[in-house]
């Protein structure tokens, strides 16, 4: 199975790489001018899920916003003074993280200064997020005792104690100076039927595959309530505990209703992936299989026959290499969204606001 995985993993990323050579995207960007900036951002990577594994689904989550609006331009980490800037929209002002990716921006740049864009760091994080979840934990706590060399025998040692996706992550991305509340109209919502969902990914160049391989992002991390505590209480509009969405497995219902008492609940936070949503595994196509996906945009998958079969196919747990192989193509297509390189765009000094 494993040798079919890398096989079919191959395949893959050369069919991505092909889209990336023409955005000007490839492995080796920073060889010249910054060789360390990968063993960079994995210390500091290693260093924070250490002390708070559950920070890896919001930074898995601010890369996936970042690139459906405006392309993969950190844009979502831009500040503004009137806070019109998209992480001041409903939809990112439950993203948490911000402060850590300054902080990694601070390490990267005093390694290599005007050197790597904010837009490729976010692209190591979420890939180093998803892969170092996938350890186990003592591993992570080993790992803060070294700086990493990507092909030191103790590397390749954690490397195969990873139970999740790795891939390379092209890089050349460029930082944008353009950040609109307004334009994160274009993130999916929670709320989204998948005739929705598919058209909002088809404006970033993702297909129905890469929409189902991508919402399992959902297995790490955690939700607000009232991303979904309509479908406990006002699923057509009455406002009542009666008005429930019938899709939604009743037992599953009843234990979201217990955690979420009522429609109004800003608060309560709720595993996406109960009993391990701090590892990146398959347990989220189990879930959505037996109508458990926490979300509207999850229950969706179930109403496509391509998408269903794909959940059904990977609640099984006996193609994980196929889905950690599938996942790793879909980040690298979706990091490849309309990204500014060559001479567009800047390399910020700071994350949260442009140089001039």
């Amino acid at each position: 199975m494993a040798l079919r995985a890398r096989t079919m993993l191959a395949l893959l990323l050369a069919a991505v790489a092909v889209t990336c050579a023409r955005a000007q995207l490839h492995d080796n960007f920073y060889s010249e001018s910054c060789p360390s900036v990968e063993d960079v951002v994995r210390k500091e990577m290693v260093r924070a899920l250490s002390l708070a594994p559950s920070l890896a689904g919001p930074l898995l989550r601010m890369h996936f916003h970042d690139c459906f609006v405006r392309g993969c331009d950190s844009s979502v980490l831009l500040d503004s003074a009137n806070k019109t800037a998209e992480k001041d929209a409903q939809p990112n002002q439950t993203l948490r993280g911000f402060g850590f990716v300054e902080r990694v921006k601070a390490a990267v740049e005093k390694a290599c200064p005007d050197t790597v864009s904010c837009a490729d760091i976010l692209a190591l994080i979420a890939r180093d997020a998803v892969w170092l979840v996938s350890i186990d934990y003592w591993a992570i706590l080993q790992m803060t005792r070294y700086v990493w060399k990507p092909n030191s025998n103790a590397a390749r040692s954690w490397f195969l104690q990873s139970k999740g996706p790795f891939w390379t992550v092209p890089l050349g991305r460029r930082d944008g100076s353009v950040s609109i509340s307004n334009e994160t109209d274009a993130l999916p919502p929670p709320t989204s039927n998948f005739t929705v969902l598919t058209q909002l990914f088809a404006a970033v160049n993702l297909d129905a595959k890469d929409l189902v391989v991508l919402s399992a992002g959902h297995t790490i991390g955690t939700s607000h309530c009232f991303s979904f505590s309509d479908r406990l209480y006002n699923f057509t509009g009455m406002e009542n505990p009666s008005d429930i969405d019938p899709t939604l497995e009743p037992q599953y219902m009843m234990r979201l209703k217990s955690k979420c008492a009522s429609l109004n609940d800003n608060t309560t936070l709720v595993e996406m992936d109960p009993g391990s949503f701090k590892t990146f595994d398959t347990d989220y196509f189990k879930l959505v299989s037996k109508r458990r996906g926490l979300f509207h945009s999850d229950g969706a998958l179930l109403t496509d026959p391509f998408t269903r079969a794909y959940v059904q196919r990977h609640a099984t747990g006996a193609f994980k290499d196929e889905f950690f192989a599938d996942f790793a193509a879909s980040m690298i297509k979706m990091g490849n969204a309309n990204p500014l390189t060559g001479s567009n765009g800047e390399i910020r000094k700071k994350c949260s606001v442009v140089n001039h």
